[in-house]
């Protein structure tokens, strides 16, 4: 047998010892770029810079923040070439009228959802896991796209990761009052993007459970009166790659009626969850006894109301939720639980 080299060895303890943070790290570029598949990109390319300089890595950091060293500057310099991913309401349009046919748009490059099951690994920790959860919800990271590349850098590092200034300034080649006055401008454009906290809430409770089981119930059976009144005065129904966006129930109510729920034949929600939200994979009738993946429905709730649905119809998507793109009728109901929240 051949004798193992003193660089294949530390190759080989490198992999072992970096393999465990590649799911955070992911987490970590998906906040930078908003977007999964640029994220799994970027996570490779920092995992290949790394490894091959792991035999000049000193220990003056842990490995896991020289990673995320590695990690932000990849995703900086990718942002250079890139422009933001955002959602429709964030376009600066006005809602549509739901009686026009919505407009589609397929070049914008569209934010795109992470899967719950990436932060599983943070929910040891009932206070990572509220951390983890509010640092990924779509509204946040929608909000971080309309920052520059390095406040937004900053703002992830000394907010969300709780790095110092120094440690900051350090890894962007600037000085703590810089790192500080870029965190201070990046707080104050989010303080005027970024939902209240207060008012997106996680479905934990009975009343929000049931909240949820309603708008279930009420899309399935198509009963368009029963979801009006589950949202929110202000509530927002958006849907990339569609630019048109409604607000209100009234207008979402008869978006519903005139859309997503005119076609013949029944809907299916299956629950699963993304951006440490509620989410309902959205099933329509096939033909054959069958049911096609159609949609993922993202939702923000509140313990009385849902204020935002985000419908993403991208099949792309799809499969990193583990969700089938078809399945047979009898068997819908065992692809709920599968799926949980």
């Amino acid at each position: 047998m051949r004798a193992v080299t003193v660089d294949g060895a530390v190759r080989a303890d490198f992999s072992q010892l970096a393999a465990p943070l590649r799911r955070e790290l992911l987490v970590h570029c998906y906040r930078m770029l908003g977007s999964m598949h640029d994220a799994e990109d970027l996570v490779q390319e920092t995992y290949l810079r790394a490894w091959r300089s792991y035999d000049g890595f000193e220990g003056r950091s842990s490995l896991r923040t020289w990673l995320y060293r590695i990690a932000t500057t990849v995703c900086l310099r990718a942002m250079e070439n890139r422009g933001r991913r955002p959602l429709p309401v964030g376009l600066g349009a006005p809602g549509a009228d739901p009686e026009e046919r919505p407009i589609h748009d397929g070049e914008t490059p569209w934010l795109e959802p992470l899967p719950d099951a990436l932060l599983r690994r943070e929910r040891e920790d009932p206070a990572a896991i509220v951390s983890a959860r509010q640092s990924v919800r779509l509204a946040f990271v929608a909000a971080l796209q309309h920052l520059p590349p390095r406040q937004r850098a900053v703002l992830i590092l000394r907010d969300v990761l709780q790095w110092r200034a120094v440690e900051v300034a350090d890894l962007l080649g600037g000085s703590p009052a810089a790192v500080n006055s870029l965190l201070q401008r990046a707080r104050a454009t989010l303080g005027h993007l970024s939902p209240r906290e207060d008012r997106v809430t996680e479905p934990t409770t009975a009343a929000e459970r049931e909240l949820l089981d309603r708008y279930v119930t009420a899309f399935e059976a198509k009963d368009i009166a029963g979801l009006v009144r589950l949202f929110a005065p202000d509530a927002v129904w958006e849907m990339p790659p569609y630019t048109s966006w409604y607000r209100g129930p009234r207008d979402i109510g008869r978006h519903l009626a005139l859309r997503c729920l005119a076609t013949p034949g029944p809907v299916r929600l299956v629950p699963t969850a993304a951006n440490g939200q509620p989410a309902l994979a959205g099933y329509v009738a096939a033909g054959g006894s069958t049911f096609a993946l159609t949609n993922l429905q993202v939702l923000s709730v509140t313990s009385t109301a849902i204020t935002r649905i985000t419908v993403f119809s991208d099949p792309r998507l799809f499969t990193a939720f583990g969700l089938p793109a078809s399945v047979a009728a009898a068997q819908m109901n065992e692809l709920a639980p599968a799926n949980g929240c």
